[in-house]
């Protein structure tokens, strides 16, 4: 009789908690978590012999079930703060913990996805297996161990901890940091060729100012320390090591804008030139509205260019991945409709309202406005709607009904001066949840535009997306597509998506990861393969800014020099993208002379495939890049690979035909009937020919496949090199 009772108890609470959806692995443990709690006294006895393998730790002295619950544009969880504790937003993702003796009450969350924390594993090994950065520690099948010496690490960024043992080296004797920039801090001394922000450029200077100042927007935010140890962390002497350990760091809280961005990369090259080294430059930030996301953005250019002086850029892919909040469409002349989700205005203190940008194709005007309806689906009113070809320019306006009042403007271009394309970014406050928007679009002679559904907060930022809701007759599905921002979509950077590190099983096989389901879709609108490659990025162990006023669930924790330092778990590509730019300094370490693009070529050339990422064709993959990011393959290669810088020489050397399809020749003044070592290399510095004949003879290149080479011509050491195109 009682197990009966037992069992009708376990039915009942399936019922009574399952307005919140779940996984049924997570519905059945909670279940199972609720009987035991009710049945028996919470303790760390009960905890141990039957929870203890769920995440279950105290706060405020109560134990505590850890979760994560995606919401939807409405909920306010303020109101359930006296049963639940609730980290911060990050999109719709919200992390919760739940005291045990409050499991039941879960079911007071209507229209929210609940799913119980995964179990982490308290270092940072996993990141570094997966990437196989461990094994480029121990030199496995290389020539040497690598670890990033003689290499600067530029982190560009917010929350700074200038006196974590993360970033001392591995005796913890003596900092990393080369340098810092503080963006915000007013007195005190000004980079040399900038009038704003103070750098600290000294281990004196730097220990005296502690940490940066970037709370004028962020609070004492920990971001950039997360993610700095992620790139090159020494382990603090716990364990927590980052991929390239003994390089050095510049470290830079840029102002939030592009401009800022750029004096920073300016800054630290100068840094790097000066100390004749290697630098990678880490961008895990980006926005949808700070430029064209065509790879023509003033930005874009600037990466590339700085890219062909040597530097090294890498960034986070972004992390819309799992909300439709995009729409592609190709306009038959009619107008399209739908409906724009607005985050809550509960969730977070600087919300502002919704941006949507939009952008069509070259010489191909478009339109765009929005319609307001009330509760009872009557529409009560609309904007204008901006045509490109009629209305250039900025408009900004107000629409009352009765006590509420919808702010809006529109920036609309006929033809951007960047790329020629027609632009409208359109963004919308409205504060009352009865009235819905639904944003109208045509465009009288066709053409396809993409739109984007991005939460704008007061302070100019907020980058995650909002789904598009289909209405009315007319109307189009959104998607997660397209799903590549600035400055991840410049040609020359490295754009990182994220999956999650691979296990190891008990039979000692491997466990592949899958891709993180947050990590943004490709490609870019111009149809270019982005992201580049995939590195861990889901629950990721790094350090923590001891200044934060940031909530935070600390994993562990170490003292140093009389102070607490703490450890946390993190995910994003934020996370994805130094992990990756860790590897760049391993593989600058082991070749100096590689240029950025050969570094990018051998990155993809040498990712890895599985059965999670499945086949990866010639052109790569919108979710994964080229694959996974394999340390040990992308040294071994950069060790084997020759400089292609191109030397200017005083001879006219000419190889014709270009392109070329079996046979081609060198013309070079006077070296007509001379021998040479004629040697031809593809894009990554491979020797795919070599042979010394007469410079007047043909080469025959008929066997080689189509693509961009380099023929050196090596007369008694004098050495020069052009490029063809095999066809």
């Amino acid at each position: 009789m009682k197990k009966l009772l037992s069992i009708i108890f376990i039915l009942f609470t399936i019922t009574a908690i399952a307005q919140p959806s779940m996984s049924a692995s997570t519905q059945f443990e909670l279940n199972r978590a609720i009987s035991l709690c009710e049945e028996q006294i919470i303790s760390p006895q009960l905890i141990e012999a039957n929870l203890g393998h769920l995440p279950i730790y105290k706060v405020d002295g109560m134990y505590c079930l850890s979760g994560i619950i995606r919401f939807e544009p409405n909920f306010n969880y303020s109101k359930y703060s006296q049963d639940f504790y609730f980290g911060k937003p990050i999109g719709n993702i919200l992390t919760i913990k739940v005291p045990l003796k409050n499991l039941s009450k879960l079911k007071q969350l209507n229209d929210v996805y609940f799913e119980i924390a995964q179990r982490l594993q308290a270092d940072n090994q996993k990141l570094a297996a997966d990437t196989r950065a461990d094994s480029v520690w121990k030199g496995i099948n290389l020539p040497k161990s690598y670890t990033g010496k003689n290499v600067l690490i530029g982190i560009t960024d917010w929350g700074f901890d200038y006196t974590h043992p993360m970033f001392m080296d591995t005796t913890l004797s003596q900092t990393r940091i080369r340098a810092a920039w503080d963006h915000f801090k007013i007195s005190g001394n000004k980079p040399q060729g900038f009038n704003y922000g103070v750098t600290y450029e000294t281990p004196l200077a730097l220990a005296a100012a502690q940490s940066d100042t970037a709370g004028t927007y962020y609070g004492y935010a920990t971001h950039g320390s997360h993610v700095a140890g992620i790139a090159g962390g020494s382990g603090a002497g716990i364990g927590y090591r980052g991929v390239a350990f003994e390089a050095e760091y510049l470290f830079n809280s840029i102002q939030l804008d592009a401009g800022a961005a750029i004096d920073a990369f300016t800054w630290m090259k100068q840094i790097a030139d000066k100390d004749k080294k290697r630098l990678v430059i880490n961008m895990s930030w980006g926005l949808y509205y700070i430029g064209t996301m065509d790879g023509k953005s003033l930005l874009s250019q600037v990466i590339d260019d700085m890219s062909k002086q040597g530097v090294v850029f890498v960034t986070s892919g972004g992390n819309n991945g799992n909300v439709n909040f995009h729409i592609k469409y190709t306009h038959p002349g009619d107008s399209l409709r739908s409906k724009i989700n607005f985050y809550s205005y509960a969730a977070h203190p600087k919300m502002w309202g919704q941006s949507i940008s939009m952008w069509g194709e070259v010489g191909k005007a478009f339109g765009a406005g929005f319609e307001i309806y009330n509760a009872a689906n009557v529409k009560i009113g609309s904007s204008k709607v901006f045509d490109t070809e009629l209305f250039s320019g900025y408009h900004d306006s107000l629409l009352v009904f009765g006590i509420d009042t919808i702010v809006y403007n529109f920036t609309v271009e006929k033809s951007h001066p960047l790329n020629g394309r027609p632009y409208i970014r359109m963004r919308i406050k409205n504060t009352n949840t009865n009235l819905t928007i639904v944003m109208v679009s045509g465009a009288s002679g066709g053409g396809t535009v993409h739109y984007w559904n991005l939460v704008e907060l007061s302070n100019g930022v907020g980058n995650w997306g909002l789904a598009f809701t289909p209405f009315g007759p007319i109307s189009w599905p959104s998607d997660a597509n397209y799903g590549i921002g600035e400055p991840a979509c410049a040609n020359s950077a490295i754009a990182v998506a994220s999956h999650i590190s691979e296990t190891v099983l008990g039979n000692g096989n491997l466990n592949p990861g899958n891709r993180s389901t947050f990590s943004s879709k490709g490609p870019t609108y111009d149809e270019r393969t982005k992201p580049n490659i995939s590195a861990p990025g889901s629950n990721i162990i790094s350090s923590i800014n001891s200044f934060t006023t940031e909530s935070f669930t600390s994993v562990a924790n170490t003292n140093f020099n009389g102070r607490t330092y703490h450890f946390a778990s993190f995910s994003g590509t934020s996370m994805a993208s130094p992990a990756a730019a860790g590897v760049v300094a391993l593989m600058l370490e082991a070749n100096p002379s590689l240029t950025p693009k050969q570094i990018m070529e051998i990155l993809k050339a040498t990712a890895r495939q599985d059965n999670r990422t499945g086949v990866i064709g010639e052109t790569g993959s919108t979710l994964w890049g080229f694959g996974k990011v394999t340390a040990t393959r992308a040294i071994a290669m950069a060790v084997n690979t020759v400089s292609l810088n191109e030397t200017n020489s005083s001879k006219n050397m000419l190889v014709y035909p270009n392109p070329v399809k079996d046979i081609c020749y060198i013309s070079i003044e006077d070296w007509m009937k001379e021998k040479a070592l004629i040697s031809i290399y593809n894009v990554l510095g491979q020797t795919v020919y070599t042979q010394v004949i007469l410079t007047a003879e043909g080469i025959d290149v008929g066997t080689l496949t189509a693509g961009l080479y380099y023929i050196e011509i090596d007369n008694n050491g004098q050495k020069y090199i052009c490029k063809f195109l095999k066809e």
